[in-house]
């Protein structure tokens, strides 16, 4: 058998596909959520942390005052509190049910919506479990509705000693309108909620209904506390706040090459040049985020100036006209990030994919590597 010499051997070197977190930024949302409100804030760090790391945004959002976590499983918090995080945390979502000794064992609250959860969490609970009574306030979507609340209060009476009720939330369905109209109803189910919860003898109790548009455009939805999730990472649902961009996208130029007018791009040929032109392959495609279907005009940056993207997007890379420059492979292209200008926003991306920011950061693959600035 031949073994090559190691001077024979030559490594390929590029800047592999990488998502940038900037603890930074999640600070700098955090204060313009508090200049909005005189409530205290949770940071939620769900579908880890918007897709910027959950450990990482939660470390920023507590050091920049942030009161509690907020998670959408007990195994979520449990990695907070490894992580040394030892702010209160809320698990309010549970799609695989509730580790009642894990939650009691560290200190994790859990939200309840209906009698039937609440009966198995007290037949479960060995040690006192906190837990948040949810009412649906209009989303038909989670939390028991009004008419069930006294069942459900009836039900917690009896598990004192294995559930202690500490709060009472709602959520906001038509909050990104930035109306506090739109908000009215809600605000009055959950005031009727917490009101029956009093007189029920349990209290005190922490209110909460808003989450970041509320947050930021409807003081009345406020009660004791604002859940801030999007907002933490730079997404306004309500676009009516400048929020600071919290990741940078970057991937490799991995091919180049002049080609005539005429020559068709990726599956299909669904795009055909109509110059010479200089196309570069980006080494990322729907496998690691990038929406398949885009409208005209997507693009990334390359050395300071926006390239849009041509032909179908692929697995695993995309293309881009470069015009009259030729990159060299390995050039980097960033996909979006907080700069500006020629540098693509995230919410130019969900414009351009016909959906929402939240999308776009919480769908970025496992082949991108992660990066903290």
């Amino acid at each position: 058998m031949t073994t090559l010499s190691p001077e024979r051997v030559t490594l390929s070197r590029l800047h592999a596909p990488t998502l940038q977190t900037v603890p930074d930024a999640v600070a700098e949302n955090l204060r313009r959520v508090r200049a909005a409100t005189t409530a205290r804030i949770m940071a939620v760090v769900k579908a880890d942390g918007y897709g910027h790391g959950a450990v990482t945004v939660a470390r920023a959002a507590v050091d920049a005052g942030a009161d509690w976590l907020g998670v959408t499983n007990v195994a979520e918090a449990v990695a907070l509190r490894d992580a040394g995080l030892t702010v209160p945390i809320l698990s309010w979502l549970n799609p695989s049910g509730v580790d009642a000794a894990a939650a009691a064992e560290h200190r994790v609250d859990i939200a309840v919506g209906s009698v039937e959860e609440l009966r198995q969490l007290i037949a479960d609970a060995a040690d006192p479990v906190r837990v948040h009574l949810q009412l649906d306030t209009g989303m038909a979507r989670g939390g028991a509705p009004l008419e069930e609340w006294p069942e459900l209060l009836r039900l917690a009476r009896t598990g004192r000693g294995r559930v202690e009720v500490v709060g009472v939330m709602g959520h906001l369905p038509r909050a990104d309108e930035a109306d506090p109209a739109a908000n009215a109803a809600a605000v009055l189910r959950l005031r009727q909620g917490r009101d029956a919860v009093l007189r029920a003898g349990f209290g005190p109790v922490l209110v909460h209904l808003a989450a970041t548009s509320g947050a930021l455009t409807d003081p009345a939805t406020h009660f004791d506390l604002v859940r801030v999730g999007a907002g933490l990472v730079g997404i306004d649902p309500s676009e009516t706040t400048v929020l600071a961009g919290a990741s940078r996208w970057t991937a490799p130029v991995v091919h180049s090459a002049l080609v005539p007018a005429g020559t068709a791009v990726g599956y299909g040929g669904a795009h055909t040049t109509d110059r010479e032109t200089h196309l570069s392959v980006v080494g990322v495609g729907y496998a690691d985020g990038i929406p398949r279907e885009l409208a005209a005009g997507a693009g990334v940056e390359i050395a300071g100036t926006r390239h849009p993207i041509v032909g179908r997007v692929s697995m695993d890379q995309i293309v881009v006209d470069t015009g009259a420059v030729l990159f060299p492979r390995g050039a980097v292209a960033t996909v979006f990030g907080p700069e500006g200008g020629a540098v693509p926003s995230v919410q130019e991306w969900a414009r351009w994919a016909g959906s929402i920011p939240h999308t776009i950061v919480t769908g970025i693959g496992a082949r991108v590597q992660r990066s903290v600035a």
